[in-house]
């Protein structure tokens, strides 16, 4: 009987809480990181660049790159400047955006990823998967997952609220995502992997049952836990199946229709969640989780973030063109138009406008 059943690919090292960019430079030291000290530090121009005077001084190998923003032009241009510098690995140090660079063009030039953001926007801080504007819209490219995560809540707490609180919609959201795998297993024969569905299921259920909110640290810390599980989770699968069900079809959605005027991720996925749960008929689970929702500053209703119920309808109505091949409830019951609006209609009256 073999005594390791399977190896699950994450971090070596996961360290957060309060304080923790005090010791990045010992992180950073390990041996399984960088034996040399040579690192680049790719950075953003506002959270990350500001960061970079506490920082340098405990990195004095570092090379630091600013970078302009989150399109896959971006990323290929950090991994070409990168490129001739041999270093050891390379540290995402900023928002999403960063970390998304600095994840695809390490990849690109073979070397780790230390991610360490500065917002808890959403889970691709430890996910496997790279996501950038291109030419077409947005695309998501498939990444190793990162080498170490380091999250300071200190850096945090002085995170702008809205992309600490889309990270909220994101994690719950895994909630929708499970209910569509499982949806999928039952109607289509799809395999589930029962422990990625289990990390998942938990992160979600962990940041939905917790009382506090985003000014309390001992929050903060379940819902970076919860993102960095989620991408764990992702690795396991092997694909983004335990986050990324009916949720994400409608947050793709609004990103291809509505380029120009999308909300934040996690706030799109927490809003299609809860509506894709309605749809399921889990109206108890769609109200409680549109509270919860409510709570944290968080939309409920297309309205809250700039859409009209017509854009909602017909964002619904597109997503599922988003990710052929996946099976959610929206292939599962494929609407018209006019069923979405009557059941759009009813969502509204259950969890109150």
């Amino acid at each position: 009987m073999p005594v390791l059943t399977r190896l699950i690919p994450s971090p070596v090292v996961v360290d957060i809480r309060p304080g923790a960019l005090d010791d990045l430079g010992g992180v950073l030291a390990d041996e399984r990181i960088s034996h040399s000290g040579k690192l680049a530090v790719a950075v953003s121009n506002g959270s990350g660049a500001r960061l970079k005077e506490r920082l340098a001084p405990a990195l004095p190998g570092a090379s630091w790159y600013e970078v302009g923003g989150g399109t896959l032009d971006d990323a290929v241009r950090l991994a070409s400047d990168i490129k001739a510098g041999h270093y050891d690995a390379v540290v995402g140090l900023g928002g999403g955006k960063i970390i998304d660079c600095a994840k695809f063009a390490a990849a690109r030039v073979g070397l780790p990823l230390v991610a360490v953001p500065t917002n808890l926007a959403h889970d691709g801080l430890c996910s496997p998967v790279a996501t950038l504007d291109n030419d077409a819209g947005r695309g998501s490219y498939g990444v190793p997952n990162p080498i170490a995560v380091v999250i300071d809540l200190d850096v945090i707490h002085e995170a702008p609220a809205r992309f600490v609180r889309a990270g909220i919609g994101d994690a719950i959201s895994n909630i929708s995502a499970i209910a569509d795998w499982e949806l999928a297993h039952r109607v289509k024969g799809e395999k589930i992997d029962g422990l990625a569905a289990a990390i998942a299921r938990q992160a979600g259920e962990a940041v939905l049952r917790h009382p506090g909110g985003i000014g309390d640290t001992e929050f903060l810390q379940v819902l970076a836990e919860a993102l960095v599980l989620s991408g764990i989770a992702m690795s396991v699968s092997g694909d983004s199946r335990p986050s990324s069900g009916a949720c994400h079809e409608i947050n793709h959605a609004f990103d291809l229709l509505f380029p120009k005027r999308a909300a934040a991720h996690g706030e799109q996925c927490g809003l299609g969640a809860a509506f894709a749960m309605y749809l399921r008929g889990a109206h108890e689970e769609s109200a409680y989780m549109a509270e919860v929702l409510r709570r944290h500053g968080l939309p409920v209703l297309p309205r809250e973030i700039g859409f009209t119920d017509d854009e909602f309808v017909r964002a619904v109505e597109f997503a599922p063109q988003t990710r052929p091949g996946r099976y959610t409830i929206l292939e599962h019951l494929d609407l018209t138009t006019d069923q979405i609006k009557d059941i759009y209609a009813d969502y509204v009256k259950a969890i109150g406008s």
